[in-house]
């Protein structure tokens, strides 16, 4: 069974739970932020880590995240293939050893993002062009861990996305936002929200292009 942990009501699986019924496969969202549990890993053939408004350092305020972080060390201990976006990639990063930190600046919108010359490599990136738009939403960062492949950069806040070993991936921004759910990510953020909603539509074909590609190929990992 394929798991994804949701830590917020609006940040479910957007395009990727169409990949996943377009794959067949059987999946189980789970709700951390109600109160559900994370299952038996050892039943669990891969893992899609969400983002979240909380920040990983949160434990005492949301006890989920200390659950989330034994699960993830368990997860790479045993080779099971992970993915986690924004929160979830700052969870994973947390788990192997990595400090998390203010970013430079927060980011909210679309920005720019390019692949590192590891990046180009990357079997799971190999579909995107070397730089392109995103949407972002984070105001914290990481470190990339120790044995880690740095794969993304960008100017304001470099550190976008890593490898570790071959089946565990943590990004930074939203490969899976659809446009109702960036709508709502902006809907109380004043003179800002008509310039995001104007560019969410000029980006949002790209970033569904590659956020299906990508997560398909994430998929093709985890028997």
């Amino acid at each position: 069974m394929f798991l994804i942990l949701e830590h917020e009501e609006s940040e479910g699986p957007g395009i990727f739970q169409s990949v996943l019924y377009e794959r067949g496969r059987v999946f189980k969202r789970i709700k951390l932020f109600t109160g559900e549990s994370i299952p038996d890993a050892k039943n669990i053939e891969g893992v899609l880590m969400m983002g979240g408004p909380m920040n990983v350092y949160e434990e005492s305020a949301y006890p989920f995240l200390a659950e989330e972080s034994h699960f993830l060390k368990y997860c790479l201990g045993n080779g099971i293939p992970v993915l986690g976006i924004c929160l979830g990639a700052q969870l994973i990063a947390k788990a192997a050893g990595a400090k998390i930190k203010k970013a430079p600046e927060k980011e909210l919108g679309w920005y720019e993002v390019r692949l590192t010359t590891a990046g180009l490599l990357d079997p799971l990136l190999g579909d995107c062009a070397k730089t392109f738009p995103i949407f972002q939403f984070h105001e914290d960062t990481f470190d990339i861990p120790l044995g880690a492949v740095h794969i993304i950069d960008a100017p304001v806040c470099p550190h976008q996305g890593f490898r570790i070993g071959n089946n565990v991936y943590a990004i930074q921004f939203h490969l899976e936002a659809t446009r109702e759910m960036i709508a709502d990510w902006v809907a109380d953020q004043g003179d800002i929200k008509a310039n995001i909603l104007e560019d969410t539509e000029q980006n949002i074909a790209s970033c569904h292009r590659y956020g299906k590609e990508f997560f398909a190929k994430f998929l093709s990992l985890c028997r």
